[in-house]
């Protein structure tokens, strides 16, 4: 992995790295998955299976992300939260070459380096709709940051099934939140402080049905460091079935001049909704 782009904070300088890969899988005909990897934006967006036109949901959301949120300079947190607003419009206005509404949706998980008022970066927004993730990777421990909204999940979280059970549950592929699924999208969105190295997985569920955290884990530390670490991951997830589409964003990140991370700035808080935790529909 090579530094792509360098940005200047008020404690110091982060400079980032990416991998990013994505493929059809050994099952389906047409990849829905998106991405984007370029600073400072890294999402993953997975067009719904068995709705009209997945990839087309999945891509309507990175191309307004896109425009919206890349740029001279970095977005602020409302920016992010106004652009996932009007992706939500975007894939809800999608039509048939007939001009018939479809019924279309996605997934929409990662994160963006956000700045303040001046411009200057100060924070990781994370985002989460639906059921891709985003992972923090010390070397040594894959976490999971974000909760995926889906009707396993719910299980979990009741106590009902246990993760074994939850790999193999019929339900697994219900999803409980996504892009497009509604007028009023409920992003889960919360700041993280820039610390001194770091690095983030963000993935299609392609990837962790097939590979479990241990496998993943195993695999970003066979790769350290490597430019090819998301194709290994994705090509190991084909390898182990390759029921669905595979996408995988790793972005390591590195601050200079500083110890790392500031305090949340309250004004910004206040903006954003804390609770991550699936609803018990």
């Amino acid at each position: 992995m090579k530094p792509t782009f360098t940005f200047a904070l008020p404690f110091g300088t982060i400079a980032i790295e990416v991998s990013a890969s994505s493929e059809t899988g050994s099952v389906r005909a047409v990849n829905e998955d998106s991405f984007i990897a370029e600073p400072p934006v890294f999402v993953v967006a997975d067009g719904m299976g068995g709705h009209d036109r997945g990839d087309r949901a999945s891509q309507t959301v990175a191309a307004v992300l896109r425009e919206r949120l890349l740029g001279e300079r970095l977005p602020t947190a409302a920016e992010v939260l106004a652009a996932i607003t009007e992706a939500n419009d975007a894939v809800r206005a999608l039509t048939s070459e007939e001009g018939v509404p479809l019924v279309s949706g996605t997934t929409l998980s990662g994160m963006v380096l956000v700045g303040g008022d001046n411009g200057v970066a100060s924070h990781w927004m994370t985002i989460n709709v639906g059921d891709s993730r985003l992972y923090t990777w010390d070397e040594r421990t894959l976490e999971q940051l974000t909760v995926d909204h889906s009707a396993v999940q719910e299980l979990l979280d009741a106590g009902t099934i246990t993760e074994a059970a939850a790999r193999v549950h019929p339900e697994r592929n219900v999803i409980t939140r996504a892009v497009g699924a509604s007028a009023a999208i409920e992003p889960d969105v919360w700041l993280i402080p820039v610390l001194s190295s770091e690095s983030f997985l963000i993935c299609s569920d392609g990837l962790t049905k097939e590979l479990d955290d241990a496998q993943i884990a195993a695999i970003l530390s066979a790769h350290r460091g490597s430019d090819h670490v998301a194709q290994a991951l994705v090509a190991a997830a084909d390898a182990a079935g390759g029921q669905d589409n595979i996408t995988a964003v790793v972005v390591r990140a590195t601050l200079t001049g500083a110890s790392g991370g500031d305090v949340v700035d309250n004004r910004i808080a206040e903006m954003i909704d804390h609770d991550t935790t699936p609803r018990i529909a």
